[in-house]
């Protein structure tokens, strides 16, 4: 019956409480009595579990808070900082657990982990079942997600474009069916010489011909079986090896090798090993006994029973027992320990007898594996059924001494590699030494072995390739094989060096060819990242852990019917979960989300940028990209230099007949829109953390929430940019009311604001709001409608504007909170040229917004006012553009010809009887929209003059009179076919050409002296047909002044109100120039202090004062 994650993970509690609690119960004992009794005694009154109970009923949780608590007094020098932290893990899981909550597959998994890891340094036999519950964890899931989904070419899935050139690897080399199936588990990958001496195991580890078949002899793995048959054959050799080498470094295969190589199999069934003894020059091993003893699964505070009942205390009781074992069975096992039983039940150094033993039981292989897990449990007294701490020591180097005296004895120790605090090893170090314990027998260790042992090195990288090789594939054999293997190596040897700039430097030596083709069909690439990058995880086991990884993704790749030519980082499925899996579990923070948005899987940034992108799409050329940059940056997160060059991006994805530069454009559009992808000129990393360009992206989020901001934003911009007026006599952005606009005869360009958009052929809310200003100001109806043009935003192009704007301002918010936000040089640099970015999209956009010039338009005076809707383009400023466009349409005219001006007079008609005053034009100019629309009264002024003057002024122009003597009936300083001089504010008159011709030619003359001024009386004629007259106007101030007192609470307000009613009127009017001067008094009782002196003075000459000063008087 399936079990819940949770049922699974209270299974594991109550396993860690039986194994911890004889551990801590011995542990507790080494400490002061006084100490002890007070860790129990508060440790009972706070958790309810322990309350009145010996410490091995305790509740596991109860057991984890004794140990956290009494960490420095009792168990500091037994355990490391990685089980402390364990500890303090397995508190919260145990804390989740009780509450109720859920656990994921992910989650079950971390906490069976870190429960099977305590268990395992504390020598606890449970740790074996948590160990198998693991297994069935990762079983269960993983058989879920395959389970009913066969994966083909195609679909959704991703796989790297086969050339067509090149064959793909899966059908030059086939993996081993466990792999190629899925089958396999994890703890196949995973030697363990406890198992296999006890016959248990899968067979790859368990079976000698099975063992050598999937093994690849190193050279150092070589010179070892050598000189141990050397040694166990009596020809030479050594007697005592130490491996040592860093977490996952392989020791546990090399002991391996040597088991199996004296298990008494046929030579010649084993492959490789009739070779290694003809090396040797032994032609048939003899007879060894074999004794295994590895530190982790026997434990000194827990004497191990036998089945014939012989109670076994020590190491040396162990080792007396096996050889008696494997030379005899059980009659002689018993018959071997009771020759030191004595020495086994007081826990002594056996002394000589060990010599003795080894001689009588020869040849004999000792192997010794996890020795300092053992010793660093052991206290300073004889406590213990496994002995004093120091006996230990005494017992390592009888144990060697006694090797070296006894010929055909070979005694093969591991002990892990010395790393310094700055090592990336250091913490794996941790995990197999432990605590300050740990280290002194690790140290006394090396130097009691360190006296007879041989050197011994583990695998080289290159050696490393061929191991992983061999385990996951089959052989290649077929000679058709090897030449497409060699024309794949080829292809890409030949890639890398016509493009050398693109691509790593070694990569264009004939060196890496070969490596090609000892690494295939798994591209180099991989490997030097897992062995470069990966190894240096905590928890990352070199070879176990790529084994584990490359068997998920070869299997993953298998069934999705891959046809790459190579395996390369790129091709890495990290959308499959169980590939995910084995990346994650060794990386410390949560990259799942990470990997979703960013990186692979069906919604994430890559798949939509490569659909969006025919270009990229063909290649899948982002998410190779972001896979290739995951696989190199991922695990070193704290290196000096962060992240792996363009280069090798290019390396991890590019395939021979595949375009570089689709990579990089891929590249390019990945580090502007990711969220976690980070870039500092040509490196570029994952991490964790969202991006600079994720605040930015939330900042612009919160504007949607702000549009006054954004719309505040977009009017500035719009101000400055209307600053030129062109062809305008007053640009007016953004008019909160028609009463903002003036009613003057001047031409005025209105621009509207982004609230009142416009779509072409639609009543839209622009054209509403054109037609109000145009009809009104305010209250009043507007008189000069003709004076008007608008400007008003597209609607379809503001939604583009508005998304500019926001990125535009939460990048530049981003910079004016740098210091708050902590932001690293290089992000500041990053955050700058994102602002200069955004702020030159807003620039482009906004002309394509503001793109419709409105224009009221009338045929005749009979016909309806309608709107004519221009549509622009250009570079120019907005009111430059619409200028110009409207001169070309003669909708806007920056001068006018008499003669033009004669044909309007007569056409509508203007006149008012035989005349009509200059100034009464300019009115009709300004307010009838069925009249051309002159840009000032000042080009109506020119076109009277160009009319008077034109030499055929009777047929195509007109005269022009000073003033008009009722009285006398004759127009006064009459002139015609000459040049006259008219201002756009003359009080003369424009006369009809024939009854000027008239008065002339009575008076007999053609022309006039220049006019010295109106006569009393003259120069105001009825306005025309159906009109009736109006007023003459007054005469005009010229000259305005005033002064007013401001409130000094006030004064900014107060300067501001006088500023819109009564500078911003004067301002408007044609030609004024207005000076506003502001005088500031103050009489100060007291005196000025210093500080406020200095201050107002220097703000004085930063503002401008044309003069400031304090007086003491």
């Amino acid at each position: 019956m399936a079990i819940t994650n949770h049922e699974r993970v209270g299974r594991a509690l109550e396993l860690l409480k039986k194994g911890l609690a004889p551990f801590i119960e011995r542990e507790i004992r080494t400490i002061s009595e006084e100490e002890a009794k007070r860790l129990v005694e508060k440790l009972s009154a706070d958790e309810r579990l322990a309350t009145g109970k010996p410490l091995a009923e305790w509740d596991a949780a109860a057991l984890l808070k004794l140990m956290w608590e009494g960490w420095n007094a009792a168990f500091k020098k037994t355990l490391g900082y990685a089980e402390r932290s364990i500890v303090s893990e397995l508190r919260e899981v145990r804390k989740r657990w009780a509450h109720q909550e859920t656990f994921s597959g992910d989650d079950a998994y971390r906490a069976l982990d870190s429960v099977e890891r305590l268990l395992t340094a504390v020598s606890a036999p449970e740790a074996a079942e948590v160990a198998k519950m693991k297994r069935q964890l990762l079983r269960q899931q993983f058989d879920e997600e395959v389970r009913g989904e066969r994966r083909r070419v195609g679909g959704s899935l991703v796989e790297a474009v086969a050339t067509g050139a090149l064959t793909p690897w899966r059908d030059i080399i086939s993996p081993h069916p466990d792999v190629a199936s899925g089958r396999y588990q994890e703890a196949e990958f995973a030697a363990d010489l406890w198992q296999v001496y006890l016959g248990e195991g899968s067979d790859e580890y368990r079976d000698p011909v099975a063992f050598f078949r999937r093994t690849y002899l190193t050279d150092s793995l070589r010179t070892l079986l050598v000189r141990a048959a050397e040694r166990l054959a009596g020809t030479g050799g050594d007697p005592v090896v130490q491996l040592q080498t860093n977490f996952g470094g392989g020791k546990t295969h090399s002991l391996l090798a040597l088991y199996h190589l004296f298990s008494g199999a046929a030579p010649n069934e084993l492959p490789g090993v009739e070779e290694l003894l003809a090396e040797a020059g032994v032609e048939k091993l003899p007879e060894v006994h074999r004794v295994v003893l590895v530190g982790n699964r026997l434990s000194p505070g827990n004497p191990t029973k036998k089945p014939d009942g012989t109670e076994v205390h020590t190491l040396w009781g162990e080792l007396a027992w096996q050889l008696g074992h494997a030379k005899g069975g059980a009659k002689e096992a018993r018959k071997a320990f009771d020759r030191i039983r004595a020495d086994d039940e007081r826990a002594t150094n056996p002394g000589d007898r060990l010599r003795e033993l080894l001689r009588d039981y020869g040849p004999c292989l000792i192997l010794i594996d996890e020795w300092v897990a053992y010793a660093r449990q052991l206290h300073d007294g004889a406590d213990l059924p496994g002995g004093s701490f120091e006996t230990q020591f005494t017992f390592a180097q009888a144990l060697t001494e006694s090797a070296k005296a006894v010929p055909q004895c070979l005694v093969v120790v591991s002990l892990p590699a010395s790393e310094g605090a700055s090592s990336p090893h250091a913490q794996a170090e941790d995990v197999e030494v432990g605590g300050l314990r740990g280290r002194e027998a690790l140290e006394r260790l090396r130097n009691v072995i360190g006296r007879v042992e041989s050197s011994w090195r583990p695998a080289s990288a290159e050696e490393s390739f061929e191991i992983v090789r061999r385990r996951l594939f089959d052989s290649l054999a077929d000679p058709a094989a090897f030449k497409a293997r060699d024309v794949t190596a080829r292809a890409f040897a030949e890639l890398y060096r016509r493009n050398r700039g693109d691509f790593p430097s070694e990569c264009g030596e004939a060196d890496y060819e070969r490596r090609i083709k000892a690494a295939y069909p798994i591209h180099p690439e991989i490997f030097d990242r897992l062995y470069t990058d990966w190894s240096t995880l905590l928890k990352f086991q070199r070879t176990r852990g790529v084994l584990r990884l490359m068997a998920a993704v070869i299997h993953c790749l298998w069934e999705r019917g891959d046809k790459s030519p190579l395996i390369l980082p790129s091709t890495i499925p990290l959308d499959e979960p169980r590939v995910q899996f084995e990346l994650t579990r060794y990386l410390p923070d949560n990259w799942a989300p990470v990997i979703e948005k960013d990186v692979d899987g069906p919604n994430s940034l890559p798949v939509r940028l490569d659909g969006e992108a025919s270009n990229l799409g063909k290649y899948a050329a982002s998410r190779r990209v972001a896979r290739t940059i995951f696989l190199g940056s991922a695990p070193i997160q704290k290196a000096a230099h962060q992240g792996i060059e363009d280069r090798r991006v290019h390396l991890g994805c590019v395939m021979p007949g595949e375009p570089v530069a689709v990579f990089g454009d891929a590249l390019r559009r990945l580090a502007g829109d990711a969220t976690y992808l980070y870039q500092d000129g040509n490196r570029y990393w994952y991490t964790t953390q969202p991006t600079v360009a994720k605040l930015a992206d939330d900042r612009a989020e919160q504007l949607l929430r702000e549009p006054e901001k954004v719309a505040k934003e977009i009017e500035n911009r719009v101000r400055r940019e209307v600053r030129q007026a062109g062809d305008f006599a007053r640009v007016h952005p953004f008019p909160q009311s028609s009463a903002d606009i003036p009613d003057d005869p001047d031409a005025r360009l209105v621009v509207l604001g982004i609230s009142s958009p416009h779509a072409k052929g639609e009543e839209s809310p622009a054209l509403a709001a054109a037609r109000q200003i145009l009809e009104t100001r305010g209250n009043a109806p507007r008189i000069y409608r003709n004076a008007l043009v608008f400007l008003a935003p597209d609607r379809s192009q503001l939604q583009d504007l508005d998304a500019a704007v926001r990125r535009y301002l939460a990048w530049d918010s981003i910079l004016r909170d740098k210091d708050a936000l902590d932001l690293s040089p290089f992000q500041v640099r990053n955050a700058e040229e994102r602002r200069r970015g955004e702020e030159a999209t807003v620039d482009a956009r906004l002309p394509e917004v503001y793109r419709w010039a409105l224009v009221p338009v009338q045929g005749s005076p009979e016909e309806p006012v309608t709107w004519t809707e221009i549509p622009l383009q250009g570079s120019e400023g907005l009111a430059v553009r619409v200028g110009r466009k409207l001169a070309r349409q003669e909708l806007l005219l920056t001068s006018l010809g008499g003669v033009r001006l004669r044909m309007a007079l007569d056409r509508v008609p203007l006149w008012r009887g035989d005349h009509v005053e200059v100034r009464q034009l300019v009115e009709d100019f300004a307010r009838y929209v069925y009249l051309p629309r002159l840009k000032s009264p000042a080009v109506l002024a020119a076109a009277v003059s160009d009319g008077v003057g034109q030499l055929t002024w009777e047929n195509d122009g007109f005269a022009y009179a000073a003033a008009y003597d009722e009285g006398a009936g004759r127009y006064q300083g009459l002139k015609a076919g000459t040049q006259v001089r008219v201002t756009e504010d003359d009080q003369g008159l424009v006369v009809k050409p024939d009854v000027a011709r008239r008065q002339l030619a009575a008076e007999g003359m053609q022309t006039v002296t220049t006019p010295t001024g109106p006569a009393k009386g003259g120069g105001r004629q009825p306005e025309g047909p159906g009109r009736a007259p109006e007023e003459k106007k007054p005469r005009r101030p010229k000259r305005f002044h005033g002064s007013v007192v401001l409130n000094t609470t006030r004064a900014g307000r107060d300067a501001s109100q006088v500023a819109e009613e009564i500078v911003a009127h004067l301002v408007g009017l044609p030609g004024a120039e207005v000076t506003v001067t502001l005088e500031i008094e103050a009489v100060i009782p007291d005196g000025a202090p210093e500080n406020v002196v200095r201050t107002v003075t220097e703000n004085a000459v930063t503002l401008k004062f044309r003069s400031a000063g304090f007086e003491e008087e």
